[in-house]
């Protein structure tokens, strides 16, 4: 999932009473909900070196073991530094009281709750199509939710809405709120990827939470409308969980029912679309794309004809087995090759079929890359995408 659902997720962690706990564990719920997706900073080595490094080590059992009590010790590093540095300024000031907190550092419950969010990161990442191997690094198997589209703005609202009614008491962090819904509203409505239909619902969620921000705040019992949407939250991941595994049923029976055998299929989520669904089925020498509402199991459609299963021929090998692919051959889960020949040589196309379609030669996100080889079979260029 995006960062700021990892967020949300830790701030909602917090507001179900776990706050309460212990000094700190808001920052301890929040900072743990990210602390994985340190691996992102192997963006700034170039795209190949971060598909080979995310969603690896540092989301792999090993780590999750021990992120918790890195994240434990420093927290309570932390607040013995800051604990210092007030003491020192109160007796600058003549303070005699110089530290007032209602709760205290309780080390066994930072290290539950840096436990808690810390696997609450792999369990939302396994929820999208990307994938994650939760093993690593003594197995890089991929493991696929294929739940939720990697930007879920149902889950930002239903989430969002609970720390809103929890933590905007005052202008500044209303002022926040006020700022993020609507750098989200504006992403939601310029997406052409989500239908007319969700953009109102979008508007009208948040709306309805200003709404309730500004009449009611103060007159409603916030612990239990918070563990409502909590219940809620969870609910809509269950029921779009149970709708990937219901189109994966569905798109296996049809194509049974025309003499297909299909042994593998996934379901891919469609932004802020709960109820519709496109997939890949996998028979032993072909593709199939389809569609299909996974509520009307008769809406199944093919979406374009069969792509052919195909082995590498030696252009392709040569293109994959290039260092600047290392990590994109690793990570592509239904692989489309394409070679076309050119003035200097040879294009390969390798096409990951989750997002990216044979004969479409120009990037449209993520699941491509481009090698360029020349006359003489040597990469001459490699892009990756």
């Amino acid at each position: 999932m995006d960062p700021l659902a990892h967020t949300l997720f830790g701030a909602v962690l917090a507001e179900t009473g776990l706050k309460r706990r212990t000094a700190l564990a808001t920052a301890t719920l929040v900072i743990g909900a990210n602390l994985p997706d340190v691996d992102a900073l192997a963006m700034f080595h170039g795209s190949d070196t971060a598909l080979h490094l995310r969603r690896g080590w540092t989301h792999g059992v090993l780590a999750l073991v021990l992120f918790p009590f890195l994240l434990t010790g420093g927290m309570i590093l932390a607040d013995r530094l800051h604990t210092r540095w007030r003491a020192r300024n109160a007796i600058q000031r003549s303070d005699i009281h110089p530290i007032r907190r209602t709760l205290s550092i309780e080390p066994k419950w930072l290290l539950i709750l840096s436990f808690l969010s810390v696997w609450s990161h792999p369990l939302l990442d396994w929820l999208n199509t990307y994938g994650i191997r939760l093993f690593m690094p003594f197995d890089e198997t991929w493991y696929y939710g294929d739940t939720l589209f990697i930007i879920d703005p149902w889950f930002w609202l239903l989430t969002g809405a609970m720390v809103v009614f929890a933590r905007s008491t005052t202008w500044l962090g209303i002022s926040g709120w006020l700022l993020l819904g609507s750098a989200l509203s504006v992403l939601v409505f310029s997406t052409s990827m989500v239908p007319l239909m969700a953009k109102i619902l979008w508007g009208t969620g948040i709306l309805i939470i200003a709404l309730i921000r500004y009449f009611w705040y103060g007159k409603l019992a916030t612990r239990p409308m918070t563990n409502s949407l909590v219940i809620a939250t969870l609910l809509y991941v269950a029921i779009m969980l149970v709708g990937s595994r219901l189109t994966v049923r569905h798109a296996k029976m049809h194509l049974a029912n025309q003499g297909i055998e299909i042994h593998e299929a996934m379901s891919r989520p469609l932004p802020a679309r709960p109820l519709l669904r496109n997939g890949i089925a996998v028979s032993e020498t072909h593709y199939y794309r389809f569609r299909l509402n996974w509520l009307i199991p008769d809406s199944f459609e093919l979406r374009g004809d069969p792509v052919s299963k195909t082995e590498p021929n030696p252009l392709v090998d040569i293109a994959l087995n290039t260092p600047e692919l290392k990590g994109f051959r690793n990570w592509i889960r239904y692989p489309v090759y394409e070679v076309k020949k050119v003035k200097s040589g040879w294009r390969v196309y390798i096409h990951d079929l989750r997002y990216s379609a044979p004969n479409q030669n120009s990037p449209s996100g993520i699941g491509m890359a481009i090698v360029d080889l020349d006359q003489n079979r040597q990469v001459r260029t490699v892009q990756v995408f």
